[in-house]
């Protein structure tokens, strides 16, 4: 289950102008080699290269992707150095006093830390999401065999505050699982939320990590007495998809607890190489669309080009005045020197 977003344009508005004097000035005022001074000679524009043509989805999948990947390898790198140190004092080859304590808790502060050091893009269980990671939880209570039993019943369902978060899913007797999934699918997008079947046979419901809070803290349901209670409101308790890694759990108490938290350490670097492997794969996938995306300068716009600066130098006006100090700007004795000096 994935959430995403995603459109921009751009325009310009030209008015009239009474002076043909200041269009001239404006078609001399381009600099030679610009599509402005294509266009001002007729010819066709040479295509611009740079950032600022991709589109913003594409710069955004770019730019999480890299995130994760720094995260997922100072992470990675960690691990490692605590794996060594873990070994090393179970081999009787003490470290400084503390040492490794702290290295346990360095690791913990980073991986306390994923959501904003990887920009939003990695979950708990370290499932990459170029939009948004998500937050998996169940409800107790909410599972086929329940929500299938019973007579007609429509229940509603409050995320966070007001009436606009306040949603409601009828449901009777003889629906398919999939329908059931549908009609809580059907209630909740609008507020940001996907259903979706879990494990024995629960439904598992999904929202972006940076809502999870407010909905854990805010979500209650009423029935109509036969699955969920009338009357008020009941908040209900979620439950969260356990973290793949869990660091605050790991002692280095004594020799067992430092060889369980070595074996919980060897599979933690296994889970985030493994992470680390898919979103460099998404990672260079996005960059190989940057690249195919990216005008290329033609040949033919580049003879085009010399050609306009040739005409506009050999032209007694202000436009080579132009073309002429622009090509110019940067170049020194000592620069054309060093060209000529290479062989």
């Amino acid at each position: 289950m994935q959430i995403a977003p995603r459109p921009s344009s751009s325009g310009l508005a030209a008015g009239n102008t009474s002076s043909t004097s200041k269009v001239d000035e404006t078609k001399l005022a381009a600099p030679v080699g610009t599509p402005e001074a294509a266009a001002s000679n007729g010819a066709p524009p040479a295509p611009r290269r740079g950032v600022s043509n991709w589109d913003q989805p594409l710069q955004s999948d770019i730019s999480g992707a890299q995130q994760a990947v720094d995260f997922l390898e100072q992470s990675a790198a960690q691990l490692r150095m605590l794996k060594a140190e873990l070994s090393a004092k179970l081999a009787s080859r003490a470290g400084r006093d503390g040492q490794v304590e702290a290295r346990v808790r360095q690791f913990n502060d980073t991986w306390r830390n994923r959501q904003d050091a990887s920009g939003g893009t990695l979950d708990s269980q370290l499932g990459y999401n170029s939009s948004q990671s998500l937050q998996r939880f169940k409800v107790r209570g909410m599972n086929m065999a329940n929500l299938r039993s019973g007579a007609r019943e429509t229940l509603a369902i409050a995320v966070g505050g007001g009436a606009a978060g306040l949603r409601s899913v009828a449901l009777e007797p003889g629906l398919s699982d999939d329908e059931i999934v549908q009609r809580f699918n059907q209630a909740l997008v609008p507020v940001n939320i996907t259903v979706g079947p879990g494990d024995n046979g629960d439904l598992e419901f999904a929202v972006p990590e940076s809502a999870w809070a407010s909905v854990r803290d805010t979500m209650a349901i009423q029935g109509g007495g036969i699955r969920f209670p009338t009357g008020q409101l009941h908040r209900v308790r979620t439950e969260p998809e356990a973290p793949a890694i869990a660091p605050e759990t790991w002692s280095t108490s004594d020799a067992e607890a430092i060889r369980q938290t070595l074996s919980q350490v060897i599979q933690a670097l296994s889970h985030v190489e493994a992470a680390l492997a898919k979103v460099n794969l998404a990672l260079s996938d996005a960059s190989a669309r940057a690249v195919s995306a990216m005008p290329q300068v033609s040949a033919a716009g580049m003879d085009q080009a010399a050609q306009n600066f040739v005409v506009a130098a050999n032209e007694p006006s202000y436009a080579s005045l132009l073309s002429l100090t622009s090509a110019l700007t940067g170049i020194n004795r000592e620069r054309v020197m060093a060209l000529l000096g290479l062989r």
